[in-house]
């Protein structure tokens, strides 16, 4: 299985164009407190513990530390969803300066939210200040609470979010955009400062085929989230004619978390799996008892078999 996992992953290449085996990114801890998905300790971390765990993954080479967007989740709903969802703007522009190599991936930033210029600019931004290190991972959004708060269309969601994203690969990186779509329309402007780079990365998160097909038509990866390893299988086994981009990544998440320290084989076999699976690159979340020790398992993580570092 290794040798099969390790041929598939060095035949690709990522979207950030890097050749090599699997990749390791990190679901960032403390930034997001899902509900039995959290270790105690982030309860009551502070932002240098943060800082130390981004500061520790840049230096081992891990692929991309993550942030999740949530602007307000209803009472209610946050006893299944989670309450706390720091901003991955304002996160990633303080670890941006205190990085070097490590990527920025929102784990996803809405759509329906954002005006595409906006996301254009302030991104962009970022893009700027990280020196090019952004991926903008991004979704459709299903929290309608959410949506009716913000004053954000619903039932139409997903037209949106296509013509969004279309609107956002017209404007990314340039001074002067313009684009005349169904939903947005915009020209005679100037964007300064805007993406260093003529493109960015686009991760489409999802759990359907429909995310699958938006990622293939209009992103550089998918990214599915509570999806079983079969189902993943079965939804890239549907689309494997489908042209796409070339590279394309598939970013996976072990579950259970890896325990590399404690469990090294287990989680050489989980990484195997996910590979198998199609994953080019993993956002790892690892067991941790505290920042000591999610640091010392990530260094642990870094040394199993077929994991590329970052160069």
């Amino acid at each position: 299985m290794r040798a099969r996992a390790n041929e598939r992953a060095a035949a690709g290449r990522s979207a950030d164009g890097q050749d090599g085996g699997v990749r390791l990114g990190i679901v960032t801890p403390v930034l997001t407190l899902l509900p039995k998905g959290h270790a105690r300790w982030e309860r009551e971390a502070g932002w240098a513990e943060v800082v130390d765990i981004a500061r520790a993954a840049d230096r081992l080479g891990y692929h991309h530390l993550t942030c999740s967007e949530h602007v307000a989740v209803p009472t209610e709903v946050a006893a299944t969803r989670g309450a706390r969802y720091f901003d991955p703007l304002a996160t990633f522009g303080y670890l941006a300066a205190v990085t070097e190599r490590i990527r920025l991936a929102t784990f996803v930033v809405v759509l329906g939210y954002h005006h595409p210029l906006e996301l254009a600019k302030r991104y962009g931004t970022l893009d700027v200040v990280s020196g090019g290190r952004l991926l903008l991972g991004v979704g459709v959004g299903s929290l309608e609470e959410e949506f009716d708060l913000l004053g954000a269309p619903f039932a139409d969601r997903g037209e949106r979010a296509d013509d969004a994203l279309r609107a956002i690969r017209a404007s990314w990186g340039r001074a002067e955009p313009e684009y005349d779509g169904p939903h947005h329309r915009f020209g005679g402007v100037v964007v300064d400062p805007h993406g260093v780079r003529e493109e960015v990365p686009i991760w489409v998160g999802g759990r359907t085929g429909r995310s699958l097909r938006r990622a293939i038509a209009l992103g550089d990866g998918w990214a599915p989230f509570g999806l079983s390893l079969d189902e993943v299988r079965a939804v890239l086994d549907a689309h494997a004619g489908e042209a796409r981009a070339e590279p394309f990544d598939v970013v996976l998440q072990p579950v259970p978390p890896l325990d590399p320290v404690g469990h090294p084989d287990e989680a050489a076999a989980a990484l195997d799996a996910l590979a198998e699976a199609g994953a080019t690159i993993v956002s790892a979340r690892v067991m941790h008892h505290s920042p000591a020790h999610c640091v010392e398992q990530l260094e642990a993580a870094m040394e199993l078999p077929g994991v590329e570092a970052l160069r």
